[in-house]
């Protein structure tokens, strides 16, 4: 399913979320700002956790990924090395862009579509199943539903100072 035009692009892509270096950044610039410092601690929390999620369902899944089962495909990317299931970039970009859009729609919707493009490009790269995805992305979305309701419920402004709202 690959194409020469656009395997730099969905390797770049990909690439962006690596480590979720793309939310660290997002969280690390929100946070500088008054009005969307709560989101910024949202998506840092979120983001831990789901590593802890993450970790924790890769060791009890470890499915191998496609290129080892089909090892006839060219890989773009350096080969990962823990397991497929879920996809934790399709986790961790989902999990941020539903923490951004229940702060602000219109940011929210840009990193929704940045997030299908992350999960899609690992789709693309053969370094994942659909069903690594669609797990990683229902994961996600859950774990932003839970984060968000979290800090409605135990991080009030009053708790955290009255510039954290």
């Amino acid at each position: 399913m690959q194409t020469g035009w656009l395997d730099p692009v969905m390797s770049a892509v990909s690439l962006l979320a690596n480590w979720g270096l793309i939310w660290i950044a997002a969280a690390a610039g929100l946070l500088c700002t008054r009005s969307y410092r709560k989101t910024g601690a949202e998506l840092f929390l979120a983001l831990v956790f789901c590593l802890v999620v993450f970790s924790g369902l890769k060791a009890l899944f470890p499915r191998e990924r496609p290129f080892v089962v089909y090892p006839h495909a060219a890989l773009l990317i350096s080969p990962p090395r823990s397991s497929s299931f879920p996809s934790g970039h399709a986790m961790s970009s989902f999990t941020c862009a539903s923490v951004l859009f229940s702060s602000n729609r219109k940011a929210g919707t840009a990193a929704f579509v940045l997030a299908a493009l992350i999960a899609f490009s690992r789709l693309y790269l053969f370094v994942h199943y659909p069903s690594d995805v669609l797990a990683g992305i229902l994961l996600g979305l859950a774990a932003a539903k839970f984060i968000v309701y979290l800090f409605d419920k135990f991080f009030r402004p009053t708790l955290l100072g009255k510039h954290f709202s």
